[in-house]
């Protein structure tokens, strides 16, 4: 199919308005989920209403922790986001009881009416505080959930041999999705002991092992139907909705909805690591780079998701798409009490360039150079060594793509 254009699958059923969602399924007898989130940051339940609640009208049942039927955590590396909170709460969002319901206004009314007693603790919201000696520790025995450190060459030669160093500290922010279609799951249990799930989902496989999990039954058991997926982009790959529908179906022994609104959709998922870099950059005279050293802190919030992965690639990429024969990279995945950082496209290889790109426009003004033609002098080439030191021996497209942007620009590299 090289060099021809190819119609999406999905294409007209989408234009057309043809497409099913999950929010479009209806069965007969449907019920309708959702959890109620604490509204602090760090600290435990002390006491929730649920037998109260379970007294409204229209109230199938509502549990905490204790009524799921198998683990009560998920994570795509760890196991450490709660379904439902058993001890700690670690951020604004956490699932904390369950309401099962016969309808959504009845539900909605529920919901309202969950009253829960906290005590609150002094949460951690930088990455300066997480480090700090006398911080609370929020993951298993640190704050630290991953480091990384990247060696090439010697960097105290490399500082000596520049003759213009920059230093400079950069941070990125937390972005949201934002996908169109917020989270919706169905969950239906079968009379023959299966599940079925319809789900908008990035991670199929990794859904059918966590609902497997929770309900303390076999995957095969599980059936996990992908429905149109409203975008993603990273943010469908951590379980959200999924494990809520399945336990209330699996009580109830009837189809159950979980829908999301825009609020819940944006509290509940994972963002995009907020990052701070320090970088300390080297060239010498004839504008070749000599040295970097950088230190990476990514803000992996309230749990790990894919916090070890995203840093390592950060780490990984921290050099930009340039040959720089004397390296020093630490990188580090953070835990706070904000909401936690995972999957978003990038994969932490978009933060950094804010850094090594800003660095390069810098250095070519110290050198009075053009900013293309000093990335042209620098670009990574066939035989060119990473600072991993891997060696690069085709598809090297840098060049190539500074030499049109010159062209276009009418510089002389």
């Amino acid at each position: 199919m090289v060099g021809k254009s190819v119609i999406r699958p999905d294409a007209y059923e989408k234009v057309l308005g043809r497409a099913i969602f999950p929010d479009d399924l209806e069965f007969e007898n449907m019920l309708y989920a959702g959890v109620k989130r604490s509204s602090i940051a760090y600290g435990r339940v002390k006491s929730v209403n649920i037998q109260e609640i379970k007294m409204l009208d229209g109230v199938i049942d509502v549990i905490d922790y204790k009524g799921i039927p198998g683990e009560i955590s998920h994570g795509v590396v760890f196991k450490d986001i709660p379904i439902l909170v058993k001890d700690i709460i670690k951020r604004i969002g956490d699932c904390i009881v369950l309401v099962i319901a016969k309808d959504k206004k009845s539900l909605e009314n529920a919901l309202e009416k969950v009253s829960i007693e906290y005590e609150e603790y002094e949460g951690i919201f930088t990455i300066e505080d997480a480090l700090k000696s006398d911080a609370p520790i929020l993951g298993e025995k640190s704050n630290i959930l991953y480091d990384i450190e990247i060696k090439k060459g010697n960097i105290e030669e490399g500082f000596k041999k520049s003759k213009f160093i920059t230093v400079n500290t950069y941070s990125t922010q937390m972005a949201e999705h934002a996908f169109m279609q917020p989270e919706v799951a169905i969950a239906n249990y079968k009379s023959d002991n299966t599940i079925d799930l319809y789900v908008a989902t990035q991670y199929p496989h990794y859904d059918r092992e966590e609902i497997a999990r929770c309900l303390n039954i076999k995957e095969n058991q599980v059936n996990v139907i992908n429905m149109t997926i409203g975008g993603a982009f990273g943010g469908r790959e951590d379980i959200n909705p999924q494990c809520h529908a399945a336990i209330a179906s699996y009580i109830t022994k009837r189809p159950v909805k979980v829908i999301y609104s825009r609020e819940e959709s944006t509290i509940s998922h994972s963002k995009r690591h907020p990052m701070k870099m320090y970088y300390k950059t080297g060239v010498d005279n004839n504008g070749k780079l000599m040295v970097l050293k950088a230190r990476i802190y990514a803000d992996t919030g309230a749990y790990a998701s894919w916090g070890m992965n995203v840093v390592r690639k950060a780490a990984v990429h921290a050099t930009g798409p340039y040959e720089i024969p004397n390296v020093d990279i630490k990188g580090y995945a953070v835990y706070t009490n904000n909401p936690f950082s995972g999957a978003m496209r990038g994969f932490g290889a978009a933060q950094v360039p804010v850094a090594h790109e800003s660095q390069m426009d810098i250095l070519a003004e110290k050198l009075n150079i053009h900013p293309l033609k000093f990335r042209n002098i620098n670009t990574l080439k066939c035989g060119s060594y990473t600072a991993t030191g891997q060696k690069l021996e085709e598809s090297i497209g840098i060049s190539k793509c500074i030499e049109k942007l010159a062209s276009i620009d009418k510089v002389n590299l």
